[in-house]
């Protein structure tokens, strides 16, 4: 079994092996930079990647946003509501509010179960329909809603419920 090594560099250039710490933010700083502000979202897996690092490990219930401009690129990834281990409240006005403030025109909802399960609850489909509806009014699509659990992540638009 081959086994691989990797090293970065000390203040004064000389390669120093990495601890898991330094290869873990290394990984975020270049998935980040692959989904950035501007950068359209043409690429699910970029997106993907980008969420399984940032919310995959998470022990706790968050609600966040993509705000996506006309041509379905990013103005900015929101965190906007925080729960417990089993739920977030969500407030479809303030979903509203931050995307007219944001100049968005399409949305990507997004958020993880710490459970590990990526299957959507009723309380999932609920508020998807409650935003797709109050982000209608305002003409403002919702393009999906993705569950991260660990690694796997589930998309409403690929199940069909969006």
């Amino acid at each position: 079994m081959s086994h691989v090594n990797l090293f970065t560099l000390d203040s004064n250039g000389r390669p120093v092996p990495a601890t898991p710490d330094l290869i873990i933010a290394a990984a975020r700083s270049c998935v980040a930079r692959r989904v950035r502000r501007g950068s359209a979202l043409a690429s699910p897996t970029a997106l993907k990647d980008f969420l399984r690092v940032n919310l995959g490990p998470r022990e706790f219930e968050t609600f966040c946003v993509c705000f996506l401009d006309s041509r379905h690129r990013l103005i900015e990834f929101v965190d906007l509501f925080r729960g417990s281990l089993t739920g977030a409240s969500v407030h479809p006005r303030e979903v509203v509010k931050e995307a007219l403030a944001r100049n968005a025109a399409a949305v990507i909802l997004v958020h993880p179960h710490p459970s590990g399960v990526a299957e959507p609850s009723q309380a999932d489909e609920l508020i998807t329909r409650r935003l797709k509806e109050a982000l209608g009014l305002v003409d403002i699509r919702v393009l999906d809603h993705l569950i991260v659990a660990g690694d796997e992540i589930l998309s409403f638009a690929e199940q069909g419920l969006i």
